[in-house]
């Protein structure tokens, strides 16, 4: 199955686990997953927290890039950015669990999530300049997480950058050792939500999101725009999902 669901014995904490076999990608068969993941566990009203985890070493390796061709992409991204907008009304406090390599796509979940807790070796990145496109949904979320600058150098130079200085930048919660990750997201969530009521932090998130949805509704929308519209009829967005493809060095026309 692409998406698992796990959850703990007093039903208060939901684990959804992400599979693909190469690198955990996020096809469209995983985002429609996903969503009903999300509408499955939001029905359980003891539920306080949320995690969102890759199977194996890695997050997830990013969006399939045979799925965001132009003949394509039209319908891959809208239910994409309908899937931020699930994650941003989960009724209860979300977390991603990263380890290995969180990218793109990947990316973009992760700041979907109240928090992201990781393993010292996890890297984020936003490698889609390097394909001739640019990643829609952090384009909205990462200046509201990080701020401005931090947000524009990850989208424009498309380098990933290691979970410290995530954290620095104020965007982690946790970072641990890979081998205890699981054990301090435990001792997390006993001394945070454990002892506090699920209809509570129900409400206390919502109201803590309320600024962050209010901005990424009016945002996202003129960037998916951006990109269905124009970028995606240039020769270059073109010819970098071709390049990647083809496995071959892209031809850049600048236009």
């Amino acid at each position: 199955m692409s998406v698992t669901i796990s959850f703990d014995p007093h039903q208060t904490r939901a684990a959804l686990r992400l599979f693909h076999p190469k690198g955990n990608i996020i096809t469209a068969e995983i985002v429609e997953a996903l969503g009903s993941a999300l509408q499955t566990v939001g029905e359980n009203p003891h539920l306080k927290l949320v995690t969102l985890e890759g199977a194996g070493t890695d997050f997830s390796y990013g969006a399939s890039v045979p799925e965001h061709r132009a003949d394509v992409i039209g319908s891959v991204l809208p239910a994409m950015h309908a899937l931020i907008d699930d994650l941003l009304h989960v009724p209860a406090v979300t977390a991603a669990v990263v380890r290995g390599r969180c990218l793109g796509g990947g990316f973009e979940l992760a700041l979907a999530c109240d928090f992201i807790f990781a393993a010292e070796d996890a890297t984020f990145g936003l490698p889609e300049i390097s394909l001739g496109v640019f990643p829609p949904a952090a384009s909205a979320l990462l200046p509201l997480r990080v701020g401005a600058a931090s947000a524009t150098r990850a989208i424009l130079t498309g380098e990933s950058r290691p979970a410290a200085e995530w954290r620095d930048r104020g965007l982690l919660e946790l970072v641990v050792p890979a081998a205890e990750l699981d054990a301090a997201v435990d001792r997390w969530f006993e001394r945070h939500l454990g002892p506090k009521s699920a209809a509570a932090l129900r409400y206390a998130a919502a109201a803590a999101r309320a600024g962050l949805v209010a901005q990424v509704r009016a945002t996202l929308p003129v960037v998916e725009r951006l990109y269905l519209t124009e970028l995606m009829r240039t020769h270059d967005a073109v010819e970098g999902i071709d390049a990647f493809m083809q496995k071959r060095p892209p031809r850049w026309l600048d236009r």
